[in-house]
């Protein structure tokens, strides 16, 4: 794919943003976009390697930054709002991405210390960030935050429940938040339903076609549907939106899918 270079003058100009869990996948569409859109990104992952590929990706070091870590890391936290404001000057923009499903099956047989960890980098993680990003930067200086959460958060979901109700905290956790940090920062979601990553094949690998048939649409999400919602909440085009859920389902909930 052909790199795009950042605009200038695009909408996010002069803003910088954290993007967790972006070295590959719905985090790196994100982060791509906001670069495309003007932005510096700060962006975040386990693995150098897939992290450095990314930087080189958004255009190098002039427009992004890799930081490996852990997302639910205090001190890996700590660096990545640090090196943010001490690289490109300021922390505008934050993207809570970053989140993992290590069990299937039904509750009544959930392992409980996966299930501990599954709340530790889905919800607690996010708080963590978006209270390292206040401190450091918006309390003074105002910003914008989303989280990325999922449909799974909105409805039940047999096989992947637990994960679904680490979903349905963040999206309460955005709602609170977007009151505390009211008026000078901004906090929204966005929920997913099936996107063709690596982190969903276990939803639709050998069955697509049948998953598909229960999207109006017609076809399952690509990671850019779900950056250019994020792009949009994160800026001035959004002025007037904070404590929302922005569903991007392709239908599959009007047929009570999940």
């Amino acid at each position: 794919m052909p790199e795009k270079s950042p605009a200038p003058d695009g909408r996010l100009a002069g803003r910088t943003a954290v993007v967790t869990g972006a070295s590959r996948g719905i985090g790196l569409a994100i982060a791509r976009r906001l670069v495309d859109e003007g932005a510096r990104v700060v962006i975040t992952g386990r693995k150098p390697e897939p992290l450095a590929e990314a930087v080189e990706s958004l255009g190098g070091q002039d427009h992004a930054l890799g930081v490996p870590g852990g997302a639910d890391d205090a001190d890996h936290q700590a660096e990545v709002v640090e090196r943010a404001v001490s690289t490109f000057g300021s922390l505008d923009l934050l993207v809570n991405n970053t989140g993992i499903n290590p069990t299937y099956g039904p509750l009544l047989q959930l392992d409980l210390g996966a299930a501990r960890k599954t709340v530790e980098v889905n919800c607690l993680a996010a708080l963590s960030w978006i209270q390292r990003a206040h401190g450091a930067w918006m309390a003074e200086h105002g910003g914008s935050v989303v989280n990325v959460a999922s449909v799974a958060g909105l409805r039940p979901a047999p096989g992947i429940a637990w994960y679904g109700a680490t979903k349905a905290m963040l999206i309460h956790l955005t709602e609170e938040l977007a009151v505390e940090m009211a008026p000078d920062v901004r906090v929204n979601a966005v929920a997913p339903a099936i996107v063709k990553t690596q982190f969903a094949t276990a939803l639709f690998d050998g069955k697509e076609a049948e998953v598909v048939a229960g999207y109006p649409l017609g076809r399952l999400g690509a990671p850019e549907d779900v950056a250019g919602a994020v792009a949009y909440l994160l800026s001035d085009d959004a002025a007037w939106v904070t404590g929302q859920t922005l569903t991007l389902d392709g239908g599959t909930l009007l047929r009570g899918g999940v």
